[in-house]
């Protein structure tokens, strides 16, 4: 039959991988750096990944293809929750680094070299919603700029937290907004931490996590600190939970 099916450019394709987590279906994946269609009838074509393509590479065509399955589906979602990647993809594969009582190390061991990263992606554009660190998890939301200018980023605010990063300046807003209130709605976190630099353009990540927060619909207490460009902590409040768009 003909109908509308996912098409990828692999020209454009970089394998990032946020294509594959923002498929419901799991009709794609990441094979030889490259997304690709797993098989025709996993793909629903109504083309909800192509949001979630920061290359463009992702289009809907209709072409000659087998009638989508959802059978098939629910039989192969079953089967990925078994993998311990959803994607292949090595820089979005979701990981904890080690068990929380041993990455969530005490301040003082953490200042003396340890590291207290204990999950992995942290870019909060290759995080899927349903890894199983996020489930109950404090929210570290932090802006690109402040672990250079911070050095206490680790010891300070990090143990005990999941790290998810970005830039409120040169990232889509909106598609933050999406993913985290994805991540609210699926894992229930306790709390949020904004850490976000006192320059202008790092305002928008405290309204990212107060938005995420409205269009969840769960109630999430969400904390702003403020770093200076001197590494200093210059302030700490409560965030007011807006629904407004951006740009309103």
């Amino acid at each position: 039959m003909k109908r509308k099916i996912i098409e990828i450019d692999e020209a454009l394709c970089n394998g990032c991988g946020q294509c594959v987590t923002g498929c419901a279906e799991g009709a794609l994946e990441i094979i030889d750096g490259k997304a690709k269609i797993v098989a025709d009838h996993f793909c629903d074509g109504l083309g909800a990944c192509i949001g979630h393509c920061p290359t463009g590479a992702l289009q809907i065509i209709e072409r000659e293809a087998p009638e989508f399955d959802e059978q098939a589906v629910e039989e192969r979602l079953a089967e990925l929750k078994k993998q311990p990647s959803p994607c292949g993809c090595p820089s979005s594969a979701p990981m904890s680094i080690s068990p929380c009582q041993a990455a969530n190390a005490p301040t003082a061991q953490v200042a003396a070299g340890g590291s207290a990263l204990s999950t992995w992606p942290i870019k909060l554009r290759l995080v899927p919603p349903t890894a199983p660190f996020l489930r109950g998890a404090r929210l570290l939301l932090t802006s690109d700029c402040v672990p250079p200018a911070f050095p206490a980023y680790g010891s300070a605010f990090l143990p005990g937290r999941v790290a998810l990063l970005g830039c409120p300046k040169f990232d889509d807003a909106q598609s933050y907004v999406d993913k985290l209130a994805d991540i609210i709605r699926e894992s229930a976190p306790q709390d949020i931490t904004v850490l976000q630099m006192e320059v202008p353009c790092c305002s928008g990540m405290s309204r990212i996590a107060a938005l995420a927060v409205a269009a969840s619909g769960k109630n999430v207490p969400v904390t702003q600190v403020v770093i200076s460009r001197r590494g200093e902590v210059l302030g700490m409040q409560p965030v007011k939970i807006g629904n407004s768009p951006f740009g309103g």
